[in-house]
């Protein structure tokens, strides 16, 4: 495990290649990627190794600090690819093309780096149960509260969206 590490395991009510396609289908993405009071209108991904991701979540107002409409885009490139068991991309601030940009110029405070990695594993369970295991490496420490909450709530709208 890497260091400042944010680390979430959740066990869903659903067969491993489901749980796979709503995290790799842009159009399943779209209806889970962002905390609760967030959309995704856009989510784009190329699923091989070297391809990219790009996403955006948009806020809907509902929390004061993020005002209504307020954007934050993040883009990726795939590194390891095992298909229904592991993927590792990179993750970075990014502007609505896709281009890198520091996080501070998207208002974040702390000390981010300038890439992060996120490594998500899926485990067959057995009775159609997938266990997820999400680590997404390099948040300031005074953001993984926060970084903890935002994704917890995703998974919430993962499950809902696995239905």
């Amino acid at each position: 495990m890497v260091q400042n590490a944010l680390v979430i395991t959740r066990t869903f009510d659903a067969p491993r290649e489901q749980v796979w396609k709503a995290w790799t289908d842009p159009d399943i993405v779209k209806k889970w990627w962002g905390p609760a009071e967030f959309t995704c209108p856009v989510a784009t991904i190329d699923l091989r190794v070297g391809g990219t991701y790009l996403s955006c979540m948009r806020s809907t107002g509902a929390i004061e600090q993020f005002p209504k409409g307020q954007e934050f885009w993040s883009t990726g490139t795939y590194t390891e690819i095992v298909p229904m068991k592991r993927i590792v991309v990179s993750d970075h601030f990014c502007d609505s093309n896709g281009n890198v940009i520091s996080p501070k110029d998207v208002g974040m405070p702390g000390q981010w780096p300038d890439e992060m990695i996120v490594t998500v594993t899926f485990e067959d369970m057995g009775d159609n149960k997938t266990k997820l295991t999400l680590e997404h490496a390099g948040h300031p420490k005074e953001m993984m509260e926060n970084a903890t909450t935002g994704w917890n709530q995703s998974l919430d709208k993962f499950a809902a969206a696995l239905r």
